[in-house]
Formats: structure tokens, C-alpha cells, sequence
């Protein structure tokens, strides 16, 4: 590298070491914000060189690198964003963080996706899904899918790995010539009822779809989630054994091993990897206090949401709800969930905004206590789990609370 790089790298690693020991943080992103004050071109220098996959969507970013990246390490180090900082300074501090690596896996916020691409060259892009987030600022799914389908147009040298059960991200990678397809099923579909290309409406039965008004219809995927498992394209079932919960994680190992296909590792290789990852930056971790087991699921928009109560057990459960930058200041979202699968458990509720949500339960006829903070929670319910489900800050709050556990 320059030595303009070089100097700015180590600054990087310092910087972040700094205020880990500070206790300001784990410094994935302000390592990587001055690296790239002092050369703009950092990123650039530190991902020449390496394989790179690259993971975007709207959920299941952070797991499915995680998952990737256990992957991608039966060929060797692999550098990662782990924490989730999915922006190019969380980028450049972690790449700066692992040193000279041959391999690469870094989630990428949407709306960073086109420039990433163009400052890391991928070799692979996984595109998960794309649905409603933060409204007050991010940008509509539709504009999102247009922004992906225009910048994969242009780099047509690189494979993407998609899912084929969303009408958009199908879309998106239209345009693209090599595609490989994955199906982990599509719970939430109010944001792709209406065709990206023509207008038209999307009909959908027995796990298709297709268009009323155009050509447009789901792709036949090579890798699918069966029962516990996963098909692979020669049609071999591997069973997939997870310590993450829920339906949707297998969907996202079905991800990472598409991808790791695409590096040339067989799915023999890859499948026992996938069961070292129990936690990912504290979601899914689960922590003992006070005669209580304590799960910690991260749920930020109305998709997460669906998909949290899948995975949470039928037991006392605490929703917490912020409203703060990183979440978006609009909670008029909770009125598309819909939290009537959460009839007949004990449900407290905290937050913020815990009285915007009291609102949307009462709408649901799902009966709740308000407590104040989360130590009240642990003490009103009995011995044994307590799910915990909560959006960005307010889960980030309460994972300082346990001691920010990973």
C-alpha cells in the first residue's frame, strides 16, 4: 500500500483499540472514520488483494455474514465486520483491524451497496430480501431495488446470490448474468404485492409467484431450505444444525453456503461451520440473572418483527421500543405489524415509546404491564426464560445492562 495508507491503517487500529480500552465502544467505526480522513482511498487500499463477499438487505444482514464467514474460514483467515457496523468506515476499520487476510466478508447497509462495490471489486454479492425500514428516512423499496438493479448492471463480472421467493430482489438481479438462487421462504410480502417492472399486481400460490403483467416470476432456485436442512443444487439434502432459532436462520445458512459454493467450498466443508455461531453481536444470546434465562432478539421493522416471534418461545416476554436516530423517529410501523401471536403469554413492555406500542397491543387485544426498566422485568416474572425482543437502541440498552454480551 501507499504510505499514505499504511500510516492511516495503523492509525485506524489504534483508534479503535483506544476506545475499546475506553469502554466507548467495541471501535468498528471510529477506527474507520479517521483511517479514511487521512486517506480517503483507504477502503480501496485494504480490500486490493483479497476475495471479497459482500451481504445486503433489509434483515438478516449481521447473521448471515456471521454464518458466511464461518464458512469461508475452512479456506483460511477471514476478515469481518462482526459487529455489524455495515457502512464504509465499519468496513475499513475491520479490514484494517484483521491485517493482510486472503478473504473477506462484509455487510453492507443498502444504500451504501453501489459505492462498496465499486471501492471493494467483490468477487460475490448476497442479496437477502427488501422491505419497509426506518421510514422517516430511508429511501422507499422500490427506489432501493432500482439503485441495486442499475449498479449490478455495470458489473456483470460478478456472481450474486439471491433469494428468489422476493419479487425485488429478483428484480434487482435481473440484470445480472450469472445469478445463483436461493429460497428461504418470504413471511413478510406487503412490500412486493405490486410488480417492480410493470405495475402490475404479484399473485402467489404454493411457494410461487409471477406477474399479471409481465414476465416476471420466481426464478427455480438451486439451493433450498427443506425440513431441517438444505438442498444443494446436485440435489443433495444436508442436514443444517444451528444454535441460532427459527426458521429464517436456516434460510440464511442456506445464504452463506450458496456463497461459499462460490468460493469452491463443497457443502461438506461448510455445514459443520455453521453451528459454531450461537450469538451475533448479542443477538440470539442468551444470559442467566437472578434464576432467569434471558434471550435477546433484535427486531427493527415490521419484518424482524414477524420473524422474532417465530423464534421466541411461548413464555414471558419483554418488548422494548425506542425511538431514537439509529431506529428511525417513526413508529407508525408498528401499526403494520401484526402481534396477535403473542395472545396468552405474560407481556411486559418498556421503552421509550412504550406507550406508542401499548396503543398498538391494546388494538391487538394482547393484555401487557408497562414496568420502568428492565430490572422491574427480571423481577415480575417467574423463574425460567424471559424473551426479550427489542429495536436498536432499546436492545443495545439493554444488552449494556447484561454487560453488553456477545
Amino acid at each position: 500500500m501507499p504510505l499514505r495508507a499504511k500510516v492511516a491503517t495503523q492509525v485506524s487500529r489504534t483508534a479503535a483499540a483506544l476506545s475499546r480500552a475506553a469502554g466507548r465502544g467495541d471501535g468498528s467505526v471510529i477506527g474507520g472514520w479517521i483511517g479514511l480522513k487521512i486517506d480517503p482511498d483507504l477502503l480501496e487500499h485494504l480490500a486490493a488483494g483479497r476475495a471479497i463477499a459482500l451481504v445486503s438487505g433489509t434483515n438478516g444482514k449481521t447473521t448471515t455474514t456471521r454464518l458466511t464467514a464461518a464458512a469461508l474460514g475452512v479456506l483460511g483467515p477471514v476478515a469481518t465486520n462482526s459487529f455489524g457496523a455495515n457502512m464504509p468506515s465499519g468496513h475499513t476499520s475491520a479490514l484494517a483491524k484483521a491485517g493482510s487476510t486472503p478473504y473477506a466478508v462484509l455487510e453492507v447497509d443498502e444504500h451504501y451497496l453501489p459505492q462498496v462495490i465499486e471501492e471493494t471489486r467483490p468477487r460475490v454479492i448476497a442479496l437477502l430480501n427488501l422491505s419497509r425500514d426506518q421510514l422517516d428516512r430511508a429511501k422507499e423499496v422500490a427506489m432501493i431495488a432500482q439503485l441495486w438493479r442499475t449498479t449490478l448492471a455495470k458489473h456483470p463480472e460478478i456472481m450474486i446470490v439471491a433469494n428468489s421467493d422476493d419479487p425485488m430482489i429478483v428484480w434487482a438481479a435481473g440484470n445480472s448474468p450469472t445469478v445463483t438462487w436461493f429460497s428461504a421462504g418470504q413471511r413478510w410480502q406487503d412490500d412486493s404485492w405490486v410488480c417492480p417492472e410493470c405495475g402490475s399486481t404479484i399473485e402467489r400460490q404454493d411457494g410461487q409467484w409471477w406477474c399479471t403483467g409481465c414476465p416476471l416470476r420466481r426464478p427455480q432456485p438451486q439451493w433450498v431450505v427443506e425440513d431441517d436442512g438444505v438442498l444443494d443444487p446436485s440435489g443433495a439434502w444436508h442436514l443444517v444444525r444451528l444454535q441460532l432459532p427459527g426458521r429464517v436462520n436456516l434460510g440464511n445458512a442456506a445464504t452463506a453456503l450458496a456463497v461459499a459454493a462460490a468460493f469452491g467450498i463443497r457443502p461438506l466443508q461448510a455445514v459443520p461451520t455453521l453451528s459454531s455461531v450461537a450469538s451475533v453481536a448479542g443477538r440470539y444470546a442468551q444470559v442467566d440473572r437472578d434464576g432467569r434465562n434471558i434471550r435477546l432478539l433484535l427486531a427493527k421493522n415490521p419484518a424482524s418483527w414477524l420473524e422474532a416471534f417465530d423464534m421466541a418461545d411461548n413464555a414471558p416476554t419483554l418488548l422494548s421500543i425506542n425511538s431514537r436516530d439509529p431506529d428511525g423517529l417513526d413508529t407508525s410501523w408498528l401499526f403494520d405489524v401484526d402481534f396477535s401471536p403473542l395472545r396468552g403469554r405474560q407481556i411486559l413492555i418498556t421503552g421509550e415509546r412504550a406507550y406508542d406500542l401499548a396503543v398498538r397491543l391494546e388494538v391487538n387485544d394482547v393484555p401487557f404491564r408497562h414496568v420502568q426498566t428492565f430490572g422491574e422485568a427480571i423481577a415480575s416474572v417467574p423463574p425460567g426464560r424471559l424473551e426479550v425482543i427489542a429495536n436498536y437502541t432499546a436492545f443495545q440498552d439493554i444488552r449494556a445492562e447484561l454487560d453488553r454480551v456477545n
